[in-house]
């Protein structure tokens, strides 16, 4: 029988279990650690979250066991635990989750929800992303550092745009680039835009920058993946823990932390985990906390076009 405990969050009781249970047998991180993280992080973590619909991606055996993406909100979940409706392509709705509050995240997190994917948008507006984002994803032998010269050719463009940009780690390979837009706005807009950037990029680098999704064009190369900017795909939220084999954290990042870590070609400067990542928030605050707010318009696409000539 599994060992079950009960937690009080506010005027809530859940019931957890296995909080001893080892998730991640490297480094000996549990359960109960991965729920006492989510607890801590949580007043800069549900901001992101909010009115998100999400993919759980569960870990029932811990990081090295099987794991599956639960799109459909469970039936057994509590009353309190909030879904939104988003349209199947073949017909029907998927009742997503929606993390809203921090019952809500310790209840995914009893459910060995390591990592929380959300969708650019806020649900009801379901075709209105919030933000234009770019997963720099590095095909080996390029890594992390191969996706910092990326990144900040990346933030230069748009930069040129007068779009700001914010940066994160995405807590595996790569780096994640987010321009805050807070504006109406379809992805029927801003996916071409960030294809037509991609393309850019690639025509400037194309030994070291590529645009096209096809695996066998990654090798050394750094994808620019683009594609992310679409209604039906997720992207792992700031502050989530990541399934590796260290408790690894998808955290925000200076661009000059970005710039140190590429000139002195430091990959462990953009390494953080979870006790690492609450310290950098008790001194910095959130530093992804602009995305949430700023409002910028996208320039129109031939402007990009003519920029590139």
């Amino acid at each position: 029988m599994p060992e079950k405990s009960q937690l009080k969050i506010g005027n809530r009781t859940i019931e957890v279990s296995n909080l001893n249970k080892v998730f991640y047998p490297q480094t000996g991180f549990t359960k109960g650690q991965i729920i006492d993280y989510y607890i801590r992080v949580s007043p800069f973590l549900l901001p992101h979250l909010k009115d998100r619909p999400i993919s759980l991606k569960r870990y029932p055996n811990g990081v090295e066991g099987f794991f599956f993406y639960e799109k459909e909100c469970p039936s057994h979940r509590p009353g309190w635990v909030e879904t939104a409706e988003v349209p199947r392509s073949e017909g029907g709705e998927i009742h997503y989750c929606v993390m809203n509050s921090l019952s809500a995240l310790v209840w995914a997190a009893n459910l060995a929800d390591l990592e929380l994917h959300v969708f650019l948008h806020r649900a009801p507006k379901i075709e209105q992303p919030n933000s234009l984002v770019f997963d720099l994803d590095p095909g080996a032998p390029a890594d992390i550092l191969d996706c910092c010269g990326a990144a900040l050719q990346l933030k230069a463009l748009l930069d040129g745009l007068k779009l700001k940009s914010f940066a994160k780690t995405s807590g595996s390979k790569g780096l994640q680039v987010y321009a805050p837009l807070n504006s109406p706005i379809t992805y029927e807009k801003t996916k071409p835009f960030a294809h037509a950037i991609a393309i850019q990029l690639e025509t400037a680098s194309p030994k070291t920058i590529v645009s096209n999704m096809q695996k066998s064009l990654r090798k050394g190369k750094v994808l620019v993946d683009w594609s992310q900017n679409d209604s039906h795909k997720t992207t792992v939220c700031v502050y989530s823990l990541r399934a590796k084999e260290r408790p690894s954290v998808s955290t925000p990042v200076t661009w000059e932390e970005v710039e140190t870590a590429f000139k002195k070609k430091d990959a462990k400067k953009l390494a953080f985990e979870p006790e690492q990542v609450l310290r950098r928030i008790e001194k910095h605050g959130d530093l992804f906390a602009p995305v949430l707010k700023l409002k910028q318009k996208l320039p129109p696409l031939n402007v990009l076009h003519d920029s590139s000539r």
